[in-house]
């Protein structure tokens, strides 16, 4: 931050002695380089600093103890909205108001006391931005005294409100593990894997590295993540989430529309939300989410926002040609923001759990709290007591098999290569070992004997004899029986049928069966129909819908 003599050298020498006044400090100099050198050793004397100090109106204290919190400085549009704003005034102007006087708001106060001032900085960001800051000289002593930041002291949830916890858990690697399988079997992929948007995990595993540009899975990374322990894979995850770019929150809000060619910052606005959120008490307390997204408001709005600005951001309703620019649309963005971090990411990723006031799967979360895994996963270790992957497939003569919820994850990954994919429930995960999924496991380089291998290692129990025949007889010859639904043509004498494939009729037959059977081409039942009653030949057709 800039020093007492640089904050005081940019100024007027009207404004340096209205300054002095207030200080209680005779200014003779007519130049103002000389005033503001004089002005700024006078200044210089911690007893009279602290005078001044206690002088303070308390909202003109407060603002000064939210500087020093936060590091001395604080952007100027954050800084007007809590406590006003410094009106521009020329030297005749200040003359005739006396705004040193008559100050319009703490701001004021504080201004023409030189206690803070205004200027460009450089942030974390590449440009600089206008900030509201305390000088180098004066910062020192506040710290000094311990000033600290506000602290988010939130109210308990009631009980009722915390009723119906939903826990934290590890599902989220096994949610993984299926995405993993479908992208690198090709296979298509529902809308959701639990509570969790297939678009968003897949982004979390880009941003982890387990996929390429394209999607697609990357052998070698997957294999390290499959085979870590769980509580290491999931730290994994945690960290790639706090520290990715592409992991955007703000553009997942399903209820915004996003336009023009602005950039935010995703991580910035994770980190200050995780410190807002470590500043709270760590004990098993619940809190409110909405007292929560209150308290970010009043403390902290511009939590993913340089300096304030809220109005080069192209956000409108989704649906909607209205544009939300303006800090009165906060809740509808920032605080959206929040809520979505507190109830799918920090919740997924196992940092909170999460209440509800009902029973009901679809009840919205009213409360939140740190998981036992928090502290670890805060601090980049692995969490401890998470269960180990020791489940053993269940294999049925019928060719479907059952994986356990806690089988190894890179088991499934393989086996899934190999199957086609049933269900999942809480037994486990169903697949059945087909022709076409035998088919597309070879074409990855993929071999029953390879699958046999693996059964017989981690099955539960000795395989079914005949589903081991079954597997190495179509490794040796192909599919050996097939199920399908056709439509037959079935006619009275062998004749009609004889007419038939001497005409042009015939293309419309797929494969004759007998001389009075024959197997139909799809889609060609009407014109076969018309072909027959050319031939004179009426055609009653039982199709089924």
């Amino acid at each position: 931050m800039p020093d007492l003599h640089h904050t005081l050298q940019g100024y007027d020498l009207s404004l340096l002695r209205l300054i002095a006044g207030l200080w209680g400090i005779d200014l003779e100099e007519n130049d103002k380089r000389s005033a503001a050198r004089r002005l700024s050793a006078a200044l210089c004397d911690e007893a009279l600093f602290w005078e001044m100090i206690e002088s303070l109106p308390p909202e003109a204290r407060e603002a000064l103890d939210e500087l020093v919190g936060r590091g001395g400085r604080m952007p100027r549009a954050a800084f007007s909205r809590r406590y006003g704003d410094v009106r521009p005034m020329g030297a005749a102007k200040r003359e005739r108001e006396r705004p040193d006087l008559n100050p319009a708001s703490p701001a004021e106060v504080l201004w023409y006391r030189a206690l803070i001032g205004q200027a460009f900085l450089t942030a974390s960001s590449a440009e600089p931005q206008e900030y509201v800051y305390i000088p180098d000289e004066w910062l020192r002593w506040l710290q000094h005294e311990g000033t600290t930041s506000p602290t988010f002291m939130l109210p308990p949830a009631s009980p009722t409100e915390a009723a119906h916890p939903r826990l934290a858990t590890d599902a989220i690697l096994d949610h993984a593990c299926t995405l993993l399988a479908a992208l690198r079997s090709g296979l298509p992929l529902p809308e959701t894997l639990g509570e969790i948007p297939v678009a968003t995990l897949t982004t979390l595993l880009s941003s982890a590295g387990l996929l390429d540009g394209d999607q697609r899975p990357r052998p070698e990374a997957i294999q390290g993540f499959l085979q870590a322990p769980r509580g290491e894979a999931l730290r994994l995850l945690f960290r790639a989430w706090r520290t990715s770019r592409t992991f955007n929150e703000l553009r997942m809000l399903s209820h915004l529309a996003f336009d023009g060619q602005w950039e935010n910052d995703p991580v910035q606005a994770r980190d200050a939300l995780l410190n807002l959120l470590t500043s709270l008490p760590p004990t098993p307390t619940w809190w409110r989410i909405e007292d929560f997204v209150a308290a970010v408001r009043e403390h902290s709005p511009d939590f993913q926002r340089p300096a304030g600005d809220y109005d080069s951001w192209f956000i409108r309703r989704a649906g909607s040609e209205e544009f939300l620019r303006g800090f009165a649309h906060w809740d509808e963005v920032d605080g959206a923001l929040v809520r979505f971090i507190l109830t799918g990411p920090l919740h997924w990723l196992g940092l909170l759990d999460l209440a509800a006031a009902s029973p009901a799967p679809d009840a919205p979360a009213v409360a939140f709290r740190f998981s036992a895994w928090a502290g670890a996963l805060l601090a980049d270790q692995p969490p401890a007591g998470l269960a180990e992957e020791n489940g053993q497939i269940m294999v049925r003569g019928d060719a479907t098999l059952t994986l356990p919820p806690l089988t190894p994850r890179w088991l499934r990954y393989q086996i899934a290569r190999f199957g086609e994919w049933l269900s999942a429930d809480a037994q486990g995960y169903h697949y059945r070992l087909t022709p076409l999924s035998l088919q597309r496991a070879r074409q990855q380089g993929l071999k029953v004997e390879h699958l046999l291998a693996l059964l017989q290692k981690h099955a539960a129990t000795p395989l079914p004899p005949m589903l081991v025949r079954a597997l190495q007889r179509w490794e040796r010859q192909g599919t050996s029986a097939r199920i399908e639904r056709v439509i037959l043509l079935r006619v009275n004498h062998p004749e009609i049928l004889a007419e038939l494939r001497r005409g042009p009729a015939v293309r419309y037959l797929a494969e004759v069966l007998s001389p009075t059977l024959a197997l139909v081409r799809p889609g060609q039942v009407d014109r076969l129909r018309r072909a027959l009653a050319e031939q004179g030949y009426l055609t009653e057709v039982r199709i089924e819908g």
